[in-house]
């Protein structure tokens, strides 16, 4: 039988830099987890991404035990690194902050494809532009 499940957490990890600090620490202590059994784990699966922040779903089961799956970095962070902006626009209806491409929007939904509730391209393309349109980010074929 299955484990029940009493948590569903979401968190925002810079990438190999997890630490017994806030926010894991506090999280993970809230629940009764011991922070080390993530902690080794997920700085050794995201040593690669060092210096981005990395999207962590964990699931925390009535013994105490979790799963956490890593969702690589959002999508917001890709459109930036993309178009070179800092943050986007305030107004993002009337102010516009850069542009992205739609070869650039198709990398990004090859990264995020399994994260996505779209059926092809086309439709992951859609919703990853959907995201650039509302943080002011201008979308040019």
């Amino acid at each position: 039988m299955a484990k029940k499940i009493i948590g569903n957490l979401k968190l925002r990890i810079p990438a190999g830099r997890a630490t017994a600090g806030p926010p894991v620490g506090s999280t993970l202590g809230q629940w009764g987890l011991n922070m080390m059994d993530f902690i080794n784990p997920f700085n050794d699966a995201t040593k690669e991404l060092q210096g981005k922040d990395v999207i962590v779903h964990l699931q925390v089961f009535e013994d105490r035990t979790f799963a956490w799956k890593s969702l690589g970095q959002p999508v917001d962070d890709l459109i930036r690194e993309k178009t070179g902006i800092k943050k986007g626009s305030s107004k993002p209806h009337s102010e516009k902050v850069g542009s992205i491409t739609r070869a650039q929007l198709e990398e990004i939904a090859e990264l995020k494809k399994d994260q996505l509730n779209a059926i092809d391209m086309d439709g992951r393309v859609k919703v990853i532009a959907g995201t650039a349109r509302s943080m002011g980010v201008e979308v040019t074929e």
